[in-house]
């Protein structure tokens, strides 16, 4: 006769049990993020650039009113790269203007997608600086514009005249400005100082997925070269210019649940009352989904992804030291324009900028699944999808990140949900040291008593090509103000109002012309 284990004898058996069990890793924790110096960088230890080249300064003045123009006709050719709308006549437009600027060769570059422009003008200079270019923008909702997104009028803005339309800061305004000193400088004394090679991209709005194809295409050309330039405006309303020397990279993955064997319906969705007997992919994926982090989102509980994070090294710590106190006093301004109430914890100041600078992230860009418009309609969908990136910090490497989430939702028995990677790159840093960087902020620290040098910006591009493959330094550099990148009534400052802190189109492309002349100068 078969006894029933008493209560004594059950606990027994479980103990049992928990004893051939193993314990389950412990969750991964948020990484500690310190400093080990006191010591900061200051911009104003580099001499500011003596140059003056006034015969130069006076033709960009009485030419301003086509160099306005030339902007708005980069703005006004839309380059949609998400949609393809406009996107080869932008890359002709592109290619055309290379030419017109004197450059021997001038070339569309097929890629896998959208193609790129490549352009050599050598002036017979001892020095070569590379000049990367995107040429696409994001896409628009022109119901939400003060002004339609690609007419590029100039408008009245409260820092004075600007120009307003997709492109307009990020990145056609500054990129366009660069060419009009360029001409300038050719105008007056019939050559540059220095040899330029433009590499040019019609998918960074997209994460820059086929531009190593260009790299690959002219990279013992490039390799040659004693930097690259990103032409962009630095400088916020005080007129402050944040100079950063890196980005972080970035792996940009869709994660899809899709009804099939495992349940739930295949082709099409079916009726609510199903759910009763039916798997929802729906679900199952919000489920997948909350595995990824701790239940407030911020940390990632996916094992091994902090692992690879290094320690900030010392010339990052100077320079995050000498960038706090501009930061601590843009902070509140910054949330209050964001909209945001509090940083995550309730962090400021410091605290703030080792996140940001220095740690990882994942964030849920979108989520699409079923019915989400006016009224009521009660189904239950087939299919259910999200978007997701990770903002990646010096050692972390996009394929790296794939493996681990892979993995992570294996081990839990997701195995069905659908990883597809979309983009993705490392992140890029140049050092303070290199002579490309102190030219550039020598001819910042001729404009401007206040200039913020930062490690890396938080967002992410594709630098990782010139400065980790060829070794090659980058800036991403140029003076003025600009806003609305990837938002409605984006803008470019063209005429500031009397007495600005901030530079206006002229002074921009003085700037331009000066960079040029420091680096040929440079030792």
């Amino acid at each position: 006769m078969e006894r029933f284990a008493g209560p004594s004898a059950l606990v027994v058996l479980l103990a049992a049990s928990a004893a051939c069990t193993p314990a389950p890793a412990p969750a991964p924790s948020r990484p500690v993020i310190t400093t080990t110096t006191d010591a900061a960088f200051t911009a104003k230890d580099i001499a500011a650039y003596q140059g003056d080249h006034a015969d130069i300064y006076a033709h960009i003045t009485r030419s301003l009113p086509g160099h306005v123009a030339n902007i708005q006709r980069w703005i006004r050719q839309p380059s949609v790269s998400a949609l393809n709308i406009g996107v080869a006549q932008m890359a002709e437009l592109v290619r055309g203007d290379y030419q017109k600027l004197g450059c021997q060769e001038s070339a569309l570059v097929p890629t896998s997608g959208h193609p790129g422009v490549f352009a050599s003008c050598d002036f017979g200079a001892p020095k070569t600086l590379v000049v990367y270019m995107m040429y696409d923008v994001q896409p628009v909702e022109p119901a939400d514009w003060r002004s339609p997104p690609f007419e590029a009028r100039l408008v009245e803005h409260e820092l004075g005249t600007v120009v307003m339309g997709r492109g307009a800061t990020n990145q056609k305004g500054p990129q366009r400005a660069l060419l009009n000193a360029l001409e300038s400088v050719i105008a007056v004394r019939g050559k540059l100082p220095v040899n330029l090679l433009f590499a040019a991209e019609g998918e960074e709005e997209l994460g820059s997925p086929h531009y190593p194809e260009i790299i690959d295409k002219y990279a013992e050309r490039l390799g040659r070269a004693d930097g690259v330039l990103f032409p962009s405006l630095s400088q916020d309303p005080s007129g402050l210019v944040s100079m950063s020397l890196g980005v972080k990279g970035i792996v940009y993955f869709e994660l899809e649940a899709q009804g099939g064997e495992q349940g739930g319906p295949s082709r099409a969705e079916i009726h609510g009352s199903y759910k009763a007997i039916t798997d929802s992919p729906t679900w199952r994926l919000v489920q997948a989904l909350g595995t990824l982090t701790s239940p407030d989102g911020n940390t990632i509980t996916v094992p091994g992804f902090y692992d690879a994070i290094r320690a900030p090294n010392d010339e990052e710590q100077r320079l995050l030291n000498g960038l706090l106190p501009d930061w601590e006093r843009r902070e509140p301004t910054m949330r209050q324009t964001m909209g945001v109430s509090r940083w995550i914890d309730g962090w400021t100041g410091k605290d703030t900028q080792l996140q940001l600078l220095f740690n990882t992230t994942l964030n849920i860009d979108g989520i699409g699944s079923g019915y989400t418009g006016e009224g009521v309609k009660t189904i239950l969908p087939h299919r259910a999808l999200a978007k997701i990136d990770s903002r990646l910090v010096p050692d972390q490497h996009p394929d790296t990140i794939i493996a681990l989430v892979r993995r992570h939702l294996d081990s839990l028995g997701f195995t069905d949900i659908k990883l597809t990677k979309l983009a993705g790159y490392p992140p890029a840093q140049s050092s303070i040291e290199a002579p490309l960087v102190r030219a550039a902020i020598g001819v910042f620290n001729k404009y401007s008593q206040q200039v913020s040098v930062s490690p890396r910006l938080a967002g992410s591009a594709p630098y990782y090509v010139f400065t980790d493959r060829l070794k090659l330094p980058l800036v991403s550099a140029g003076l003025g103000f600009g806003t609305g990148a990837h938002a409605p009534n984006e803008i470019m400052l063209i005429t500031p109002k009397d007495g600005s802190p901030v530079a206006g189109l002229a002074e921009l492309e003085r700037f331009y012309v000066d960079l040029l002349y420091a680096l040929a100068e440079a030792k």
